[in-house]
């Protein structure tokens, strides 16, 4: 007479590291579905799109990228980054300059018409997560900011100790 055995795993109820973790892949998919659409937006290919997009986030920061922060950024090679740039500067999405006092060191920056868009594209959701978070207090969003620093912290140190 065969047993019926149990999967131990499936009957365990997720614990809240597990839920956070489920919810972070959730909100990482949808994430990367915004992207998708906001690449589709613009008729990008989505690894253009992200590249304009950690340009657009880094201008946002005062701390504009270099063609080589960006590679690293993205994980292209030099090459590659270089065509991409190519193609985002043709259609007028991008703009390089050199103006930093190292007059070899070329700054990228997104053009006002690329802005407009990603601005009329991301405000929406940007207003809409303001109303979310304001729901939460601020020592609450200091735990989330401290426990998100600590899990790309942990994170990066990981992906160091792999192979490339």
């Amino acid at each position: 007479m065969e047993e019926n055995v149990r999967d131990e795993s499936a009957a365990k109820p997720a614990g809240a590291p597990d839920r956070v973790m489920a919810g972070l892949r959730a909100y990482g998919a949808v994430s990367a579905e915004i992207s998708k659409r906001f690449a589709a937006s613009l008729d990008l290919h989505p690894t253009d799109a992200s590249a304009l997009i950690e340009i657009l986030e880094a201008e946002e920061r005062e701390a504009p990228l270099s063609p080589a922060r960006l590679a690293k950024r993205i994980g292209l090679t030099s090459g590659a980054t270089s065509s991409l740039l190519n193609r985002l500067e043709a259609n007028g999405h991008i703009e390089r300059s050199r103006v930093h006092a190292d007059r070899r060191v070329v700054t990228l920056r997104s053009t006002s018409r690329v802005r407009e868009a990603a601005d009329a594209f991301f405000d929406p959701l940007a207003s809409r997560l303001g109303i979310m978070m304001s729901a939460y207090s601020d020592e609450v969003l200091q735990q989330l900011e401290a426990f998100l620093a600590d899990l790309a912290s942990t994170s990066e140190g990981y992906l160091r100790e792999l192979p490339s």
